[in-house]
């Protein structure tokens, strides 16, 4: 790895390092070092400009969760010559962690509850000169705010009132308010990414029936607000409750990596995105014509137990923000 930190194995050990040792080991300001000045992290919930920020925000989780910690899933990574350099190589990631926390402090989860909580987040880093350039986070705040024992669009409502009202409030992300960054590609071209994406393209064009052609019968299924079931008929419902209350929106496969290891099976980083009019009865309840933006991201694992013994999906980790859908209904529905 030309241009980073020689202790550094390999992206894997890098992107689980730095982020072991900013939450961990509590070296929070390395975060000027480690992410590069003028950094954008784009999440559902906000886009944050530049690192300072970014280091702002880690105190505040940290003040509110003091025992967090986020040990890897995986790392589903890619090479990035077109952004390497004389001095440096550059690489893309698509990290999966997962976290677990005491909510032991005030904060934007309101009063100390005292529970103990386990979610995921999937991030996506582009990285170079020993540092993350760009970013694209989704965290499973569903599930989050399920274990704290409330109801998802109330704790919203809420929200965007503790935040000083629809006008005050931070604004989720859309095209409309999302900063362009220094990198722009698309991923890698690996043909797990690639089938990976078109089982997800043709489930977004309502070809359902691509489900039990693809999926595993017996496969796990990780979707948001911390669900773990299995089969594909919860692989059915959950895309099918989705596109469902976004009929008619833009589907957009934004970012694909698909990769092979060791000790590891075939896999997919597919990062996506929905952007319409929340005009059809499904997940989100009663259609408010609000205009939503989706940001999603799944990683998927492939195994040999397909239809008719072609690969199927056998894993599947799916994140998006439900708060940040439901603050988007409900700052234009009230």
């Amino acid at each position: 790895m030309k241009g980073f930190d020689p202790k550094w194995r390999d992206v894997p050990h890098f992107i689980i390092g730095i982020t072991k040792e900013i939450w961990e080991d509590r070296e929070i300001g390395s975060l000027r070092h480690r992410y590069a000045p003028g950094l954008i992290v784009r999440s559902p919930a906000s886009v944050v400009v530049d690192n300072t920020n970014v280091i702002a925000a880690t105190m505040a989780t940290l003040a509110e969760f003091p025992d967090r910690e986020l040990p890897g899933e995986d790392v589903i990574w890619c090479e990035d010559p077109a952004r390497s350099t004389g001095e440096t190589d550059a690489f893309l990631s698509s990290h999966r962690l997962v976290c677990w926390a005491t909510h032991s402090r005030p904060g934007v989860y309101g009063a100390p509850t005292g529970k103990r909580l386990t979610y995921r987040i999937l991030a996506d880093c582009a990285i170079r000169s020993d540092a993350v350039y760009d970013e694209w986070l989704v965290r499973d705040q569903a599930a989050i705010v399920l274990q704290l024992g409330h109801d998802v669009k109330d704790w919203t409502r809420d929200l965007i009132a503790r935040e000083g009202g629809p006008e005050a409030c931070v604004k989720p992300m859309t095209p409309e308010n999302d900063v362009a960054g220094p990198y722009d590609g698309r991923g890698n071209d690996n043909e797990w990414g690639q089938r990976a994406a078109e089982i997800l393209t043709r489930i977004m064009a309502a070809e359902m029936d691509v489900i039990p052609k693809s999926y595993d019968r017996a496969c796990n299924l990780h979707y948001p607000g911390g669900q773990d079931v299995f089969g594909r008929s919860e692989a059915d419902q959950f895309w099918m409750g989705l596109r469902a209350a976004f009929p008619g929106a833009e589907f957009r496969i934004d970012h694909v990596i698909g990769r092979e290891d060791p000790m590891m099976p075939p896999r997919a980083a597919l990062r996506w995105s929905l952007w319409g009019k929340h005009a059809g009865w499904g997940r989100f309840g009663t259609p408010s014509q609000a205009m939503v933006y989706v940001m999603g991201m799944s990683h998927v694992e492939f195994g040999p137990y397909g239809s008719g013994g072609a690969p199927a999906i056998r894993n599947e980790f799916t994140l998006i923000d439900e708060t940040a859908i439901w603050k988007q209904i409900l700052l234009q529905s009230g």
